[in-house]
């Protein structure tokens, strides 16, 4: 048996966040993000998949499109995808919860666009967003903190992008895996 460590990191404070510079553009073109505004669950179960494929997400490969649909159709959920050249490179899912805090709920990049610093600058991009997401529903609080957790199992520099953008742990748990 192998063990599963995870931790849990937050930003109490928007200026918290330490911004990654701008990635270059590999040829021509450059990187962009962009806000998926219509919820879509053949793309961010497409993402999902890609992204999550070789870490062993699993929590939601037996999701139905209507729950996907549910997730995604909530006030508070956003998707966003960073782009090279026009293909997507990966994303950042958020999702605003009661009393102020937002939720990293996802992360990461496909395979073929690690090493080109597009992740610190989609996790830049997505906390800056993070930070005045739960303000801009009429029903929420302004954003106070802004969480995630990733785990071992998670790509080999998930957890220094988080704490080189300020993410600070808060909850570090260990587990028997099965």
């Amino acid at each position: 048996m192998s063990t599963l460590t995870t931790w849990s990191l937050e930003q109490t404070s928007p200026g918290d966040l330490a911004p990654a510079r701008v990635p270059g553009a590999v040829g021509a073109g450059e990187v962009t993000v962009m806000r998926a505004q219509v919820p879509s669950p053949e793309l961010n179960r497409f993402l999902y998949t890609a992204v999550g494929g070789g870490l062993e997400w699993t929590d939601r490969l037996g999701w139905t499109r209507e729950e996907w649909l549910a997730f995604l159709s909530r006030p508070g959920v956003e998707t966003w995808v960073a782009y090279d050249r026009g293909t997507p490179a990966g994303y950042i899912e958020l999702d605003a919860q009661d009393g102020g805090v937002v939720e990293i709920s996802y992360f990461g990049l496909l395979p073929d666009f690690h090493g080109r610093g597009i992740g610190g600058h989609l996790l830049s991009y997505g906390t800056a967003r993070a930070w005045d997401l739960a303000g801009r529903w009429a029903d929420r609080e302004p954003t106070k903190r802004v969480w995630v957790h990733t785990c071992s199992d998670d790509g080999p520099h998930a957890l220094r992008n988080y704490e080189r953008r300020g993410f600070r742990v808060f909850d570090v748990r260990t587990e028997e895996k099965a």
